[in-house]
């Protein structure tokens, strides 16, 4: 039985161009994403399913940005090795009332 991997991104960019067209640039996974798409609540963290054996927490998504995911429909999704591009893709961005975070992102109310 393949188990679901739950991994943490700490080191990452989101940049918006002039269009308003999202980026998130973050390290290289080993396999290939399939279906991807971004789970955001507004909040200070985002969720990346890549595929259903592997999700990605960005972690401390920074506040000037937070607005700009709310109001697009999908981002684009680099992820390079060093200085090198090992592959981009499109994902759709879902928003959320409360994004289901693992246990140990989530904070006291």
């Amino acid at each position: 039985m393949v188990q679901h991997l739950i991994e943490e991104e700490t080191k990452y960019n989101i940049l918006k161009n002039i269009s308003g067209d999202v980026m998130i640039l973050i390290r290289a996974r080993m396999d290939d994403a399939e279906t991807p798409q971004v789970i955001y609540d507004g909040g200070e963290h985002a969720l990346l399913y890549r595929s259903q054996h592997n999700t990605v927490v960005l972690g401390y998504v920074h506040p000037d940005i937070r607005s700009d995911l709310l109001h697009v429909s999908s981002v684009l999704i680099v992820e390079a090795q060093g200085n090198s591009i090992v592959r981009e893709y499109h994902a759709k961005l879902k928003t959320m009332s409360k994004i289901p975070l693992p246990e140990k992102y989530q904070t006291a109310v």
